[in-house]
């Protein structure tokens, strides 16, 4: 008879959730305890009064990767959730009242390129056509396996490797090779921000998500939004006898010797487990649930992501020159950057995000009302900097106003029925999340890639692993998607080799 393992995670993100998922379809007898009410953790959803809004990520990108995993824990994407291929990715306004689509359609987005800047459109295709290449090869060598050793990343046969994805030059001067105008260096290079990083200090291997979105385009999930996925991930857990403890935080792992025996609510009841599984964040877990000071000064030495302020607005009018994802980048692109990465603050300019839902799933708004989410990124907390967040909110919600103001809603806001917003302390708190970065705390850089960033499994607790965005291969949905499967192919392989 084969022995029933059993399983600990520690938090229902998407990461923890996948990885329960994985491990229940190999026969472990799964728990997975969370703090709050609810699944999803960063990918969470909020309804209030008939309005839906995505707390978290809000773009289905890199849809092959979603594919890939639906289809590894035997299922199709497709089959599971109704996605919509969207016309725009986004499109793009300028403060010079420009505006551009950006969209796998070449023959909209060709007339506006070259509007800005003579022959751009063949050398957007060339960006995007090498961008892809690094994509694809970095996805192979780097994002998509294990790291067992240091060898297997950091040897002679990986240096050409390093050279090809552009590890050693940063994304904004690449990208200097194929534009001048400075509206489309901003415009192939602000998506750093997704994994919260300044494409100024950020390696050019990052050219992959813009062409990656212009590649594979952009979907939309209806019925729920990117909330839609973790809803189903859950219910597929369930079913194969997950079982999922909402409002019941870890307070610690316990340990003993080189393992861990299993955990230790806040109520102080204890549950055994063979293996423990963290999906809360990496610096979290090191400095609250384990007892390894050590590593946990280690952690907050690295470089972190920076955090968004974030204000969600229910309306009682539809605002239809607001198409489903809209961007407004600032001429003040550089000095916005500096504000976040250096300052820990945000400017009084800034560029910013705005989600529609209600444009592609009606069902996010009530009936001539409208549902919108503006996201501004903004440095994280920094202990050391007098940071008055709700001074810097104030004046974001200004800025962000003032611009949406003369993009002709004039009268926006005699028309917010309510305001949910959100700061860096915010996200600190509601999710654990170290300095309230809530893009991933830790950044991204060579010496935080690969092998070099944190490890899927604790070096001296052999049976503590980790999932989610601080840990191999990184932040945003399709990486921890990733991160679950390539923890549960070393749970699987360890116990193995355990056997034996």
């Amino acid at each position: 008879m084969t022995e029933t393992r059993s399983a600990v995670i520690i938090g229902a993100g998407v990461g923890g959730i996948t990885t329960a998922l994985y491990l229940a379809k190999q026969g472990y007898d799964v728990s997975v305890y969370e703090k709050n009410s609810s699944p999803g953790g960063r990918c969470s959803s909020l309804v209030r009064d008939g309005h839906r809004f995505d707390l978290g990520a809000t773009m289905l990108l890199m849809p092959e990767i979603y594919r890939s995993i639906f289809r590894s824990l035997g299922t199709e994407l497709e089959k599971s959730i109704n996605i919509t291929p969207l016309e725009d990715l986004y499109k793009i306004y300028f403060d010079d009242g420009r505006v551009l689509p950006f969209t796998t359609d070449s023959d909209r987005m060709r007339p506006v390129l070259e509007s800005i800047e003579q022959g751009s459109f063949s050398r957007s295709e060339d960006y995007v056509r090498k961008g892809y290449d690094i994509f694809r090869l970095s996805m192979k060598k780097l994002i998509n396996r294990n790291f067992y050793n240091i060898f297997q990343f950091a040897h002679p046969g990986n240096i050409p490797l390093l050279f090809r994805i552009k590890a050693f030059t940063s994304h904004f001067r690449y990208t200097r090779r194929f534009f001048r105008h400075p509206h489309l260096l901003m415009a192939y290079t602000f998506q750093n921000i997704y994994v919260g990083q300044s494409p100024f200090d950020s390696p050019a291997l990052f050219s992959m998500v813009p062409a990656a979105e212009l590649t594979e385009g952009s979907f939309f999930p209806s019925g729920g939004g990117l909330f839609a996925v973790v809803d189903k991930l859950t219910e597929m857990a369930v079913k194969e006898g997950v079982r999922f403890f909402y409002d019941t935080p870890v307070k610690r792992i316990i340990v003993k010797g080189k393992k861990a025996e299993g955990v230790v609510l806040y109520d102080d009841s204890r549950v055994s487990s063979d293996i423990v599984v963290a999906n809360a964040d990496l610096p979290y877990v090191y400095r609250e649930l384990l007892p390894d000071r050590r590593a946990s000064r280690r952690l907050e030495r690295l470089k972190y992501s920076c955090s968004a302020i974030c204000f969600h607005w229910g309306l009682d009018k539809v605002y239809d020159q607001i198409g489903h994802h809209s961007v407004f980048l600032s001429d003040g692109f550089r000095n916005g950057l500096d504000k976040i990465f250096r300052d820990k603050s945000v400017s009084n300019n800034p560029s910013f995000y705005v989600h529609a839902p209600a444009r592609t799933d009606p069902s996010a708004a009530p009936l001539n009302h409208d549902t919108l989410s503006v996201i501004v990124a903004a440095g994280h907390v920094d202990r050391k900097m007098d940071q008055d967040w709700e001074s810097m909110k104030k004046r974001a919600r200004e800025a962000v106003i003032r611009r949406l103001k003369q993009q002709g809603l004039d009268d926006i806001e005699e028309h917010i029925k309510f305001e949910i917003s959100y700061t860096p302390a915010d996200w600190e708190s509601a999710c654990n999340i170290e300095r309230g970065a809530v893009f991933g705390s830790l950044g991204h850089n060579i010496f935080q890639m690969g092998y070099f960033r944190p490890h899927n499994r604790h070096d001296s607790y052999k049976n503590v692993y980790f999932v989610g965005g601080s840990t191999h291969p990184g932040n945003g949905i399709p990486n921890v998607l990733i991160s679950a499967r390539l923890v549960s192919e070393r749970i699987l392989k360890e116990r193995l080799q355990d056997k034996n």
